[in-house]
C-alpha cells in the first residue's frame, strides 16, 4: 500500500496531520515555509522534529537545504542530518536535483549517500534525471526520489511513465523509494498507486478529500446541485 505523507510548513498543520494515523511522513520546502511565515529555519525545523519524535515516532520529516553552491549545500545537509540524530528521529535531507545555475547535484548526492545520510532528491522532472539520481544513491541507504508529477502534468506530459521506468530501473532490493510530489488532486493518489509509487505527499486540503473515495456519484451529484441551489438562495438572486 502506498505511504501517505503530509506536505506543509505550518506547525499547527503538522500537529493536525500527526494526529492522523494514516499519515506516516512529512515533507516541506523553503517555499512552503515562506508561505507559512517561517522566519527562523532552525527553530522551526527543530520544533517540528522534536514534536514528531515525541508524538509520532516511526514517521519521517524531509527538510530541504537552501544554499546554491556545493560546499554550503553539503554543510547544511550535514547539519540537518545531525538534528535527526539529536532527537533520535528519521530526518531526510532534501537536495534539489540541480542548483539555480543548472549544475546537477549528482556529485553531492553521491557524497551524502556515501556518508550514510538519508537523502530526498527533489524537483526531479525527467527520466534522464531519475537515471542519474539512481546511479548516485546507495541501494543500502534509505532515500527518496521526489518526482514532481503535478508540475510535469502541468507541462502537458504524463508523469506516470517516468516513475514506472524509474521503478523498473531500481534494484529490487533497494531501499530507494519513489515519491509522487506536487500533487494536484485527490485522484493522483490512485495514479500514484497504479504506477507503483512508494509514497505520495499531499497538502492537508487534498488529504481531506480522500474520504470521498468510494462515494456514490449520484449522491455526490445531488449534494452538488443542493449546494448550488442553497448558495443562490442565500445570495437572494433574482432574474
Amino acid at each position: 500500500m502506498i505511504k501517505l505523507f503530509a506536505d506543509g510548513a505550518d506547525m499547527n498543520g503538522i500537529i493536525e496531520a500527526a494526529a492522523n494515523p494514516n499519515i506516516v511522513g512529512f515533507t516541506t520546502n523553503p517555499t512552503l515555509m515562506r508561505q507559512a511565515g517561517v522566519t527562523d529555519y532552525t527553530s522551526f525545523a527543530k520544533t517540528a522534529i522534536k514534536y514528531l519524535a515525541e508524538q509520532r515516532p516511526g514517521t519521517s520529516l524531509s527538510l530541504e537545504v537552501f544554499a546554491d553552491d556545493y560546499e554550503n549545500m553539503l554543510k547544511q545537509a550535514r547539519i540537518i542530518d545531525s538534528w535527526g540524530e539529536e532527537y533520535n528521529y528519521d530526518v531526510y535531507v532534501k537536495i534539489p536535483v540541480m542548483n539555480t545555475k543548472s549544475s546537477p547535484s549528482y556529485g553531492l548526492i553521491s557524497q551524502l549517500a556515501g556518508e550514510g545520510i538519508k537523502v530526498n532528491v527533489t524537483a526531479v522532472f525527467t527520466t534522464y534525471q531519475v537515471v542519474n539520481v539512481l546511479n548516485n544513491l546507495r541501494n543500502d541507504i534509505p532515500s527518496i526520489v521526489s518526482v514532481f508529477s503535478g508540475r510535469i502534468a502541468d507541462a502537458g506530459v504524463d508523469p506516470m511513465p517516468i516513475i514506472e521506468q524509474g521503478i523498473k530501473d531500481r534494484d529490487e532490493n533497494s531501499k530507494i523509494e519513489f515519491l509522487w510530489a506536487s500533487t494536484r488532486e485527490a485522484y493522483n493518489y490512485k495514479q500514484a498507486e497504479q504506477c507503483g509509487c512508494d509514497i505520495i505527499t499531499m497538502t492537508p486540503d487534498l488529504i481531506k478529500k480522500l474520504k470521498n473515495f468510494g462515494k456514490d456519484l449520484n449522491q455526490y451529484s445531488l449534494e452538488t446541485v443542493k449546494m448550488f441551489y442553497d448558495d443562490a438562495t442565500k445570495s437572494g438572486f433574482t432574474i
